[in-house]
């Protein structure tokens, strides 16, 4: 099951699979696709899993061994990798919330969002080649991003797993939580990010040109929440 919230302008997908961990099966595979229609519009998003245990424990692998040809496996891997680059594609910022472990494939879906924020307690690994398999879903190429080409060798190659702590060191977590605060917190984070300016931002932050940075600029400068925003300035300032 992917449960589907949005309130004022922040949409928040849950992989609610606990009898599995929240590994992702086929089906799961399609009802993402099909919530990530559903939040078109909202200014910022969250992804998360259900629970405290897992974030997501990566593929279904009762389900998924049914897989034996190439032809099927590269079919399953393109179509959650189209899941994934389309988590990374949202216009506005987006972020994991790790309430629990992310594990293989379960990474690979962490760092498809812009901002990971982990609960202290909890593990991240590209861990893969303990069945003698790799990242399949953009994971590899996105955490070379995020770390660096060495660094993703070393983690991915190794299948090394790390507790939160160290993943914020490496730059793989942007901001580790007491299990007791994280949810108030990643709720907090994700209300501040879910604002109009937000997708500009993001896209400049993206990589763009000074010409396209002071566009968007200008373009904010003239709305009316910038105005609404700057109004309640003054009137404290006066």
């Amino acid at each position: 099951m992917v449960n589907v919230d949005v309130t004022d302008g922040l949409a928040v997908i849950t992989i609610d699979r606990p009898h599995a961990r929240n590994a992702i099966s086929l089906t799961t595979m399609d009802r993402l696709d099909d919530a990530l229609d559903a939040v078109a519009g909202a200014r910022a998003l969250v992804i998360k899993g259900a629970g405290d245990k897992a974030f997501v424990s990566g593929g279904d692998l009762k389900e998924l061994a049914a897989l034996r040809t190439e032809e099927d496996a590269a079919g399953m891997a393109w179509r959650m990798r189209r899941v994934c680059d389309r988590i990374a594609a949202f216009p506005g910022p987006t972020l994991a919330a790790l309430n629990g472990h992310a594990l293989g494939g379960g990474a690979e879906v962490a760092v498809a969002a812009d901002i990971r924020l982990a609960a202290d307690d909890v593990k991240i690994g590209f861990n893969q080649v303990a069945l003698e398999i790799m990242p399949a879903w953009g994971g590899a190429e996105r955490l070379s991003a995020l770390v660096g080409k060495s660094r993703a060798l070393l983690l991915a190659g190794t299948g090394a797993i790390l507790d939160a702590a160290e993943a914020e060191r490496v730059g793989l977590v942007q901001r580790v939580v007491p299990r007791g605060a994280f949810e108030a917190e990643w709720r907090s984070v994700a209300a501040q990010l879910a604002h109009p300016a937000a997708s500009e931002i993001k896209r400049v932050v993206g990589g763009t040109t000074t010409e396209d940075a002071v566009a968007a600029f200008a373009r904010l400068w003239v709305s009316d929440a910038h105005w609404e925003a700057a109004d309640k300035v003054l009137k404290r300032v006066r």
